[in-house]
């Protein structure tokens, strides 16, 4: 599970890197897809509550109820769910309002979306670098075959990486070079 979580940061990563190549462009004063960016930002809003946050939420609340932990770290992950969960929401309808033709000044745009990245980025960071090697340290094998069956029952295919992507996000797919399902 904590290999799927890992590609899953992998692909964020791939995707918040393209939201950072737009950023620049915006700050050149280039021409940027707002409908892409909206897209990317979908993408992370869809996944992320449906399949992403939700599997890590499992583990985590696992972990919690079978293992000692200490401190700020038992409420950090599901506060920062949230809060990543209110920033797309913020950053995905400035995006509508721009795609709408509203004048939404071009520096609170750039500072939405850095912000949005920056959150993304910092959280994906503190995943991989404290809460996961925990995680690995801490479960046993008989704790992952537990969860894997709990997550078998609720798994959803992803609709950008997954072996199917959604009509909705192949123009993404596209950006991103990825095979096209036929």
């Amino acid at each position: 599970m904590l290999a799927s979580l890992h590609k899953d940061h992998l692909n964020i990563a791939r995707l918040l890197d393209l939201l950072k190549h737009k950023l620049a462009a915006i700050r050149d004063e280039q021409r940027v897809s707002y409908f892409l960016i909206r897209d990317v930002v979908d993408y992370l809003r869809e996944v992320s509550d449906k399949y992403h946050h939700p599997k890590e939420d499992i583990i985590y609340d696992y972990y919690l109820k079978y293992r000692v932990v200490e401190g700020d770290v038992a409420n950090r992950l599901q506060a920062e769910h949230a809060k990543l969960l209110e920033a797309g929401t913020e950053l995905k309808e400035m995006v509508e309002m721009i795609l709408m033709d509203a004048v939404i000044p071009l520096d609170q745009f750039t500072a939405k979306l850095e912000q949005f990245v920056a959150l993304q980025e910092a959280h994906m960071n503190y995943e991989e670098g404290v809460i996961f090697p925990h995680l690995r340290d801490s479960l046993t094998e008989d704790d992952w075959r537990h969860l894997e069956q709990i997550w078998q029952n609720r798994a959803i295919g992803d609709p950008l990486f997954g072996p199917e992507i959604s009509q909705h996000f192949q123009a993404l797919a596209k950006r991103l070079s990825l095979p096209l399902s036929s």
